[in-house]
């Protein structure tokens, strides 16, 4: 059905004339003026607690982005999502990444298929393979556990895996290593093969039709390099396979017995639950990653049956709603305060601008409001010592969402408390800022001359006002960790509700690869560069010539 363009609803009218209002607000002001506005503005679900009040709204703002919420069906298509109907409207897909993390049991039948049986015979699979490897008893061509396993694949064949087992060092084996190769730059792949031995080594190649032209470049390189140590029959105690293509799985050399399916109702981004996390189950162990996909049920749970009011993922949408569209912010910080979540930022980059990093509507109609913000990051307290001073004191407001665990994973006396010390002084720090009264005190208490301290005053004044979530766990474990991607996973389905996106497809991923296949033809054959632009042509001159050097 053809949504109404945005700015025409009541609701976004009734938040505009509220916003221009709100955008005037201090939040000094409203936490002075409402000794509540913690606890009022604080939900816990799944493991996980939000703190959303040191954003410049109050809890008339939140009625109102509710509001919103309601009349853009947020509600009707989150219903339509988990029961399997198509909602990924250019492509007909159905959309079911939660039925990856359904308990054992639940039935859910979609096109005459039983999708929770077909998700617990594939994670059946996975528990019998990654026992084995993980126990010694699957060995290499000369008799030799398996020590290395590197994983081949891109986007998010690479991203969820791969940030999830460095989130989950604490909780890995000790004999295996992990590596992940997803760059067609063959510095990418010659750096984890300097690492690792053929005796020892498991690759996994991760593409669903098997022809995703830089993961198979990858996956043809490795075997190449194997090969120079063994022979083709022993290509199978080396090689496995996510993938659904069975002809190029077996041509290839590859068991298909080892061959680990999922379904195109798994988009790439959302698909580390399924046997994409094959590297994440090998390295944690199978019991570990049931609970990662248990603790992104519990999420699912709540995001389904919990009230807007106090639903996690649908308030962190609406408050990212607010702040992009009425307090102009273009990017988003994720400032994770776990050094073991580094790549987080990395992969909700993808998740969220891959999903709504568009500016048409479900039926094709231009958006006439800003989408997706520019999603970046990095880990505190490295963050404060690189961008944070943009942050404090440059011209553009952006909003930043910290993360943190309560307890650590290791037993360094000293760090923890540090660490918690330098995140909620940061967040604390955005939203007071510093004013040039205060700095003035300051520098006089330094005994400055009156002429040092006019000097220095401008330089000393943060405005503050700005906007910051805090997302708290206990521990990071593999149960959190679900949760968490879930919320973030949730929170973009939401926003592409309200925006009338469809957050399921990416054909803007598309252009790129067409051009790069013309133009490979034209470096690596004898095609003329001449259909493109000069500059283009130019360059394609440059790198002919350079290789002949």
């Amino acid at each position: 059905m053809r949504q109404p363009a945005l700015t025409s609803t009541s609701s976004f009218q009734a938040l505009a004339a509220h916003a221009s209002t709100a955008r005037q607000w201090q939040l000094r002001q409203l936490f002075a003026d409402d000794a509540q506005r913690f606890p009022k503005l604080t939900v816990d679900a799944a493991g996980l607690f939000l703190d959303y009040s040191k954003n410049r709204l109050d809890s008339r703002s939140v009625e109102l982005l509710l509001d919103l919420a309601r009349e853009r069906g947020v509600e009707r298509l989150r219903d339509a999502m988990f029961a399997g109907e198509k909602i990924n409207s250019t492509e007909q897909r159905a959309v079911l990444h939660t039925a990856l993390r359904m308990p054992r049991g639940k039935a859910l039948v979609v096109d005459g298929q039983d999708i929770g049986h077909d998700v617990h015979a594939v994670l059946d699979q996975m528990r019998g393979f990654t026992d084995r490897v993980r126990s010694g008893a699957w060995l290499g061509y000369t008799g030799k556990p398996i020590t290395d396993v590197v994983n081949i694949g891109i986007g998010g064949s690479d991203l969820g895996p791969k940030m999830a087992v460095l989130a989950l060092r604490s909780y890995a084996h000790p004999r295996l290593k992990m590596h992940f190769v997803s760059n067609v730059d063959g510095h990418d792949m010659d750096a984890a093969l300097a690492q690792v031995n053929p005796e020892t080594t498991l690759f996994i190649i991760a593409s669903k039709t098997f022809v995703t032209a830089e993961t198979m470049l990858n996956a043809g390189t490795a075997r190449s390099w194997f090969l120079q140590s063994a022979k083709e029959e022993d290509l199978a105690r080396h090689f496995v396979a996510v993938s659904t293509n069975t002809e190029a799985v077996r041509a290839f050399g590859i068991d298909t017995a080892n061959m680990f399916p999922f379904w195109d109702w798994v988009g790439g981004r959302y698909s580390v639950w399924s046997s994409i996390g094959l590297s994440l189950a090998l390295a944690v162990g199978f019991g570990y990653f049931s609970d990662f996909l248990a603790g992104a049920h519990a999420m699912d749970e709540h995001f389904r049956t919990a009230p807007l009011e106090q639903n996690m993922p649908v308030l962190l949408a609406m408050v990212g709603f607010w702040n992009r569209q009425f307090l102009d912010a273009a990017s988003l910080s994720i400032a994770p305060y776990h050094q073991d979540l580094s790549r987080f930022p990395a992969y909700l980059q993808q998740l969220d601008m891959e999903s709504n990093g568009k500016r048409v509507t479900r039926s094709g109609s231009a958006i006439d409001t800003p989408t997706c913000p520019v999603v970046w990051g990095e880990c505190g307290t490295n963050a404060q010592h690189a961008y944070f001073q943009l942050l404090h004191q440059g011209s553009d407001v952006t909003p930043i969402d910290f993360i943190a665990a309560l307890r650590a994973t290791h037993d360094l006396p000293g760090h923890h408390d540090s660490l918690l010390a330098n995140c909620f002084a940061q967040s604390e720090a955005f939203m007071t800022g510093k004013t040039a009264e205060e700095a003035r005190a300051d520098l006089q208490a330094q005994k400055l001359s009156e002429a040092e301290i006019e000097a220095l005053l401008p330089h000393k004044v943060f405005p503050g006002n700005r906007p910051s979530n805090t997302i708290l766990m206990d521990q990071l474990t593999p149960s959190t960790l679900g949760a968490l991607i879930a919320l973030y996973e949730h929170k973009t389905f939401v926003q592409g509700a309200i925006w009338d996106i469809n957050s399921f497809d990416q054909w803007g991923v598309e252009l790129g690869k067409v051009l790069a296949k013309n133009i490979h033809a034209e470096l690596t054959g004898a095609v003329q560069p001449e259909r493109h632009d000069s500059s283009t042509n130019g360059l394609i001159v440059m790198a002919k010539a350079a290789q002949h050097l």
